[in-house]
Parts: structure tokens; sequence; C-alpha cells
């Protein structure tokens, strides 16, 4: 018992090593490592790493799952609070969770099609875009349905990771230029539906 306790015990920490690695050659290079590469910066065998993962997509997707779990997600702005400062706060989270997002997702370019990192990246848009909807609440209240859809749609490709690569990676910009385009790309988003509203408002009263 006492030798099968010491052998996964030592199993479990070079499982963790190869993890830590990876992560590490992920945040340092924006590529996605090598089997040999990771071996070699655990200090471990590229045996070991193939009897703990299958293929290096299958390690991937595990650093994937190990980096997401380290996150913390901001805490979102309350509805009630001024749409300014809503405004400000949920691209200030955005911004802060994207750029530490940013190296894996690179990275995870030659592995665009797997299953499983399709299914992680559906599940983080469905996710922010119900945040979305939860701190614009009052201005989304004000939308028909298909509004609606349209606005959180707009939201979401304009304020998406893709989008925030764009401006870190191709143009360069900082954090500080790229999150003031941020939040300039929303305030117009929003101003647009609700002036829209308030335009067809104007209007109905005479349509008779």
């Amino acid at each position: 018992m006492v030798r099968t306790d010491g052998r996964n015990r030592r199993a479990a920490e070079t499982r963790r090593k190869i993890i830590e690695a990876a992560k590490i050659m992920i945040a340092e290079t924006s590529v996605a490592p090598t089997v040999v590469g990771v071996a070699r910066r655990a200090d471990v065998s590229v045996r070991s790493v193939f009897q703990h993962f299958h293929d290096v997509e299958s390690l991937f997707v595990t650093v994937t799952d190990s980096i997401r779990a380290d996150l913390v997600v901001p805490e979102m702005p309350s509805a009630s609070r001024p749409l300014a400062a809503r405004i400000e706060t949920i691209v200030a989270a955005f911004a802060e969770l994207f750029d530490k997002v940013v190296p894996l997702r690179v990275a995870a370019g030659q592995f665009v099609d797997h299953p499983a990192l399709i299914e992680r990246s559906l599940t983080a848009r469905k996710e922010l875009r119900e945040a979305t909807f939860e701190v614009f609440a009052p201005e989304f209240g004000t939308l028909g349905e298909q509004a609606r859809e349209e606005l959180a749609d707009a939201i979401g490709a304009a304020l998406s990771l893709d989008a925030w690569i764009v401006l870190r990676r191709r143009d360069g910009l900082s954090l500080e230029r790229a999150t003031a385009v941020w939040r300039l790309t929303l305030t117009a988003l929003l101003a647009q539906a609700v002036s829209a509203v308030q335009a067809r408002e104007q209007v109905s009263p005479h349509a008779d």
C-alpha cells in the first residue's frame, strides 16, 4: 500500500510538472509547445509525457482547462449603477481577463478544429453574452426581441477575444489604448440601440 501511494504521488507530481511547464511555455511564446519541449522544460522524459497524455492535443486541452481554472473572473457591475460606470467596469473586466488568455488563444490556432476546444470556446462566449444581458438589463429591456439579439450579437463581435487579439497583437495597442477603443465602441452600440427606440417612440403617437 505504501509503495502504491508513493507511485501515485510521484505520478501526480510528474503530471503537475508537465502541465505547469506547458502553461509557462505558452505564456512565454504564445505557441503550442511540443511534447519534447515540455518534457525538457518539466525535466521529465518524453515517455513520461506520453504516459499521462496520449498526444499533444490532449495535453493542450488539459492545459487549457488548467489555465481557465486559474482565472479569476472579475465581478460584474450591478445593473442599477449608472450606464457610464457599468461600461467602464465591464470593459476593464473583459480587458483584464482577455489579456491573460491571449497567449493561450493564439497558441490554440493549430488546434482550432478540436471538438473539446470548440466546446469550451462556445461556453465562454455564452457566458459573456449572459453577462452582457445582465449588466445592461435596463438598456436591453427597452428593446424588442430581434433588436435585443442584434445588439447582443454586435457587442459579442466587437468585444470578443478575437477582436481583443487584433487590437493588442495585430495593431499593437497598449492595454490602456485598447481598453479605450472598447469603451468607445460599447458606448456607441448601446447609445445607438437606445436612440433607435426613442426615435420610434416619438414617431408612434402620429402613426395613425
